[in-house]
């Protein structure tokens, strides 16, 4: 049964902004270091994700490999665990924003500002099979695939934007809901093959 893109339990949207500042726009990528280091001495918990530019690294696959094995043989997700995870993906969902010219709001280590991300949280038992987190992130292959070729045609949409609030101020609003769009799907595909909050396999859409 087709899973419904409004239902599924990790949503992102982020609100469009009327008017961005030129200036920060053009130091865009020098801005962004010092949070951004920030980002990178954290454990990443984010799986696939154009946010940060990366795919999921040593201390990303030891969270996940850990969370499997807490399922698989305790049936179990502890609260804490879950809120850690899930805050540090909204954090790196903040400065994705930041750096994909999204918003012209230097990313909070605390307040939502303007990226809404919300993941639901799971009874391991009554809402996971034990046993597919170990196959989770195989049956993600197709994503991984195409989120590829949306990750490209999103980054030549970045750099078009980027001319476009340079001389207007404004994001082309068809880009900024692809753009958008294409997170929204990375940040599906992560909750259900590496945060394993969910069994519902993730939708192939942007919206």
């Amino acid at each position: 049964m087709a899973i419904h893109p409004a239902r599924y339990p990790a949503c992102l949207d982020v609100d469009y902004p009327q008017k961005l500042d030129r200036l920060t726009t053009f130091f865009r990528p020098i801005l962004v270091i010092p949070i951004g280091i920030i980002l990178i001495l954290l454990p990443a918990s984010s799986g696939i994700s154009i946010q940060v530019g990366e795919t999921l690294g040593n201390s990303g696959s030891a969270i996940a490999i850990a969370t499997a094995l807490m399922i698989v043989f305790r049936q179990r997700y502890p609260r804490w665990w879950f809120d850690f995870a899930r805050e540090l993906v909204r954090f790196s969902a903040r400065i994705g924003a930041y750096l994909l010219l999204l918003t012209d709001q230097y990313p909070s280590t605390v307040d939502e500002q303007s990226v809404h991300l919300e993941i639901d949280y799971p009874d391991a038992k009554r809402d996971l099979n034990r046993w597919l987190p170990l196959v989770k992130w195989f049956l993600a292959i197709p994503h991984y695939i195409v989120l590829a070729v949306l990750a490209i045609i999103a980054l030549f949409a970045v750099v078009f934007a980027w001319f476009a609030i340079l001389i207007t101020g404004r994001y082309p609003r068809a880009l900024f809901d692809f753009v958008v769009g294409v997170d929204r799907w990375c940040l599906r595909v992560t909750a259900y093959a590496f945060l394993l909050v969910t069994d519902l396999y993730p939708p192939f859409s942007l919206s």
